[in-house]
């Protein structure tokens, strides 16, 4: 009985924890949405906003208010698409090929793998690559300098050493090439990895900021981060958009930080509506691929 009841004490606190730590991460992000549909007059007359009395969407139809915000919308995307397909790909097989004990220099390719996830090149060496390979001002710019990554490989190389090796050999007896049991067998196999590593790639090409402001100058060509970030400073300076302006009063000037976290829950909303989705797979993906040697 004694044990039962500590045990149901004990299944109190990690549940109260639990809440603690939910509502802790929760609530900011809630807080971020209210202000974000919070009216300009309000927010200026409020020291603290908990659920806004007067709705507004006035945030959003500032950002949404230009053809460069839309046009930018389009290149993350493509960027999120392409990125994560090419990088997908590259680190999938790349990893499966590493994870052969029969592969010729194996021992030497992962030095050098583990090798670039000690140390980087830095800022400049990378920008005069880019420069060099004539990248500038285009798409392949913010692709290819983070295509994958050393992490990423060595992950998906434990994933396919954790798969038995009695499936290639039954492949291998019903006549499969290698090509074949890379693409009938162990690609199917690894799609929780895929979804898993899908998504991050995803969530890292679309928040593509640096690589933005370092390697683009033509404004066709700026992702979203970039766009918003110019679009948060023009706000904060007061210069503002003047259709927009023209339909507020004086005093309703568009406060900076409502256009802040309307720009979060923009950035923010499409990978949270993705991941409801890929959960699983995600879960499944980094339980597998966790145990390292």
């Amino acid at each position: 009985m004694k044990a039962k009841a500590s045990s149901r004490v004990a299944d109190s606190l990690i549940y109260l924890m639990l809440t603690l730590v939910t509502l802790i991460t929760f609530l900011p992000f809630l807080y971020i949405f209210f202000v974000s549909f919070t009216d300009a007059q309000e927010f200026h007359t409020k020291s603290i906003i908990l659920i806004p009395e007067k709705w507004s969407l006035s945030s959003y139809r500032y950002i949404m208010s230009t053809k460069m915000f839309i046009r930018s919308l389009g290149v993350s995307g493509l960027l999120a698409v392409v990125g994560s397909v090419i990088g997908l790909a590259i680190s999938n097989t790349l990893a499966y090929t590493l994870s052969r004990k029969r592969l010729l220099g194996r021992k030497y390719l992962l030095m050098g793998i583990v090798f670039t996830m000690l140390f980087s090149a830095g800022m400049i060496p990378n920008y005069i690559l880019v420069k060099n390979l004539g990248l500038m001002n285009t798409i392949w710019a913010l692709i290819l300098p983070a295509l994958t990554g050393g992490w990423n490989i060595i992950l998906m190389k434990s994933f396919f050493e954790e798969i038995p090796a009695e499936l290639e050999d039954a492949g291998r007896i019903d006549g499969c090439s290698d090509f074949g049991i890379y693409f009938r067998i162990m690609l199917p196999l690894s799609l929780p990895s895929l979804a898993a590593f899908g998504l991050f790639y995803a969530v890292g090409y679309w928040n593509t900021y640096f690589a933005g402001v370092l390697y683009i100058s033509n404004e066709t060509l700026r992702p979203m981060q970039v766009v918003l970030q110019m679009m948060l400073i023009q706000a904060s300076t007061l210069v503002g958009n003047a259709s927009i302006a023209n339909e507020l009063q004086a005093e309703q000037q568009l406060p900076p930080e409502t256009i802040k976290m309307a720009a979060v829950i923009i950035s923010t909303l499409p990978i949270l509506m993705v991941y409801p989705f890929l959960q699983r797979y995600f879960v499944q993906g980094l339980t597998l691929g966790s145990v390292k040697g």
